[in-house]
């Protein structure tokens, strides 16, 4: 039973759990590290989470409805579509991309749900794992946690508190949505529960996560290795030369075996489905 917290005279000092003041000081710091590596993990239990499948891609990206819409919009405001201002040449790029990219969002609805159906068909004991997490926000992340909603099942969000992209969308049940200040806390909830991770288009965030899980893997500091899978061999390269890597020494050959570039939802749904039943069914 929690402690109950007895009435006490209001000239008496204040105890030092008590004090916002102190609790959020720098000299605090330490304690809302340690608040949000230990809070997660309880509701964790409580909700019988044992190990998760991580989709996490770009904010921005949003179904191909909406940005057809988007696009349409953008043309009907302009002026002088002839004698574009800067700020229009920005709008029209930016949307003539959200449509480029849409049918990732739509991809990983469908990854997403297909995940989430075939792991709630699983006999006990393991007939609560794989949850869908996300990182709980718009863009691919929404569309995770959408996926496995359509599927009639749970999926987790970590959110991250910022200036902008603030809450947590809406497909994320209540009990399963968290709020984090700490990007490093965060990160290891995605990787200390994950077994298995898909990383779809994505700026500085998504490529932030790639990396420092393929880095944590390749010195040893996971000792079971996820499959992890670079959905979307256009993107992925055209922004990164693996092979040059490996050409320049920096990594080993046998670092591109860390993970695998995949372009549609069947092969991505078939190779992580193969990989959890050989690496994590007898845990």
């Amino acid at each position: 039973m929690p402690s109950q917290k007895p009435n006490k005279p209001d000239h008496w000092p204040i105890k030092a759990y008590d004090n916002q003041a102190f609790l959020y000081s720098n000299e605090a710091r330490s304690l809302r590290v340690l608040s949000e590596m230990t809070e997660p993990g309880i509701r964790f239990k409580q909700e019988a989470v044992e190990d998760t499948v991580v989709l996490f891609g770009s904010a921005r990206i949003c179904s191909q409805a909406d940005a057809a819409q988007q696009l349409k919009d953008v043309k009907g405001r302009q002026v002088n579509p002839e004698n574009l201002t800067v700020e229009e040449k920005r709008s029209l790029h930016q949307a003539q991309c959200a449509l480029r990219s849409a049918r990732y969002y739509d991809d990983a609805v469908a990854l997403s749900q297909r995940l989430t159906e075939w792991a709630q068909q699983l006999p006990p004991p393991n007939d609560n794992r794989f949850m869908i997490c996300s990182g709980g926000g718009p863009g691919i992340m929404e569309a995770a946690n959408k996926g496995a909603q359509l599927a009639g099942g749970k999926s987790i969000g970590l959110g991250i508190s910022l200036p902008f992209e603030q809450g947590v969308n809406e497909y994320i049940p209540k009990s399963l949505q968290f709020e984090f200040h700490y990007f490093f806390v965060r990160k290891y909830w995605f990787v200390l529960l994950s077994k298995a991770l898909v990383a779809f288009p994505g700026g500085f965030g998504t490529l932030d996560e790639l990396f420092e899980t393929l880095t944590l893997i390749q010195t040893k500091k996971v000792r079971k290795m996820p499959p992890i899978v670079l959905f979307g061999s256009e993107f992925w390269n055209t922004i990164i030369d693996f092979d040059a890597l490996v050409n320049w020494g920096t990594i080993s050959p046998e670092d591109l075996d860390l993970f695998r570039i995949i372009d549609s939802v069947d092969e991505a749904f078939d190779y992580i489905v193969e990989q959890l039943n050989t690496r994590c069914m007898h845990q």
